[in-house]
């Protein structure tokens, strides 16, 4: 049949309209073990560019602290050197991700625990200060979580201010430093939802901090994009006040294992994946407050990826 260019542009219109579409920014959280590996294994480093060459991946969050009873960011930091700047020859960025299980970082917001996550930071700064341009961390993430702790239930309110403190005085140490360099947190969807007194101020949790920081990643943990405890619906609030700011938020999805059903696609396929995060884009994209997705996490996409055959 001979097809006409009316017919042919309809089909390509289809075709188009079927496609997820492709967030300007598509992050991953690479915590501890595996950023270890990607900056001292060239293997696994080139492995890692290549998943992101294939999904789109745009984005970095490389693990730059302690682990294990070893600092690479200050006993080696010419593996991190090496590979920021095969990153960045890719096209990639890479946000310096601060925070551990391992080290359990949620005491860093206690007063009295703050100058270890100032140090952990003023590493960072160092590392950028003594690095060539190509070799520098574009920015940083923090994932320093207080609603771990213990004395949550019993002092949520006393240690919110107190994690707002801690972002008061890591900003600080950044302008002190003369560097330009972006700096935000992962905080919940829910912290929109709690308002705080502080600094004589009444205001969302989500409203102090992106007051402070530069950005902000939404940990948006569901896996739906419609309907009342959907990612759309969880991310209204945040989105809202990011516009009213200035600031730019990221979406956070997860992809691990041992969560419970609705938080994760890990029962899903990656299909699955694409369509939320495109119906959620097409809800926000046209918001100069959306910056793209951010995935977690590097070792659970790829397992993930792995056992759908989807995983090149």
């Amino acid at each position: 049949m001979k097809r006409t260019p009316r017919i042919v542009a309809l089909l390509v219109s289809m075709l188009v309209s079927a496609m997820p579409a492709m967030a300007t920014d598509r992050a991953i959280w690479t915590w501890e073990a595996e950023s270890y590996a990607l900056v001292q294994d060239p293997m696994a480093a080139r492995q890692a560019m290549d998943l992101a060459r294939q999904k789109h991946i745009t984005s970095f969050y490389l693990y730059a602290d302690a682990f294990r009873d070893r600092n690479l960011i200050v006993n080696r930091s010419e593996v991190y050197r090496q590979l920021i700047r095969r990153m960045h020859g890719a096209g990639l960025r890479v946000f310096a991700l601060l925070g551990s299980a391992d080290l359990h970082s949620e005491v860093y917001v206690l007063p009295e625990q703050r100058d270890q996550a100032l140090t952990m930071f003023q590493r960072v700064l160092d590392y950028n200060a003594s690095s060539a341009f190509e070799e520098r961390f574009d920015g940083v993430n923090l994932d320093i979580e207080p609603y771990i702790l213990d004395e949550w239930d019993r002092n949520k309110l006393g240690l919110l201010g107190q994690y707002l403190d801690l972002g008061q005085a890591l900003m600080d140490l950044r302008r002190a430093s003369g560097q330009s360099i972006q700096v935000g947190p992962a905080i919940p969807f829910w912290f929109a939802r709690i308002q705080v007194q502080w600094h004589g101020v009444s205001a969302s949790v989500t409203e102090h901090a992106l007051a402070l920081y530069d950005y902000a990643v939404l940990m948006d943990y569901r896996n739906h994009a419609e309907g009342t405890d959907g990612i759309i619906n969880h991310a209204i609030d945040t989105m809202e006040i990011a516009g009213r700011l200035g600031k730019q938020i990221v979406i956070g999805v997860e992809v691990g294992s041992g969560e419970a059903e609705k938080v994760s696609f890990q029962h899903l396929t990656e299909r699955d994946l694409e369509r939320e995060l495109a119906l959620t884009e097409r809800a926000f994209g046209n918001r100069d407050a959306f910056a793209g997705f951010a995935i977690h996490h590097y070792r659970a996409y790829r397992e993930w990826l792995n056992r759908q055959g989807t995983a090149r």
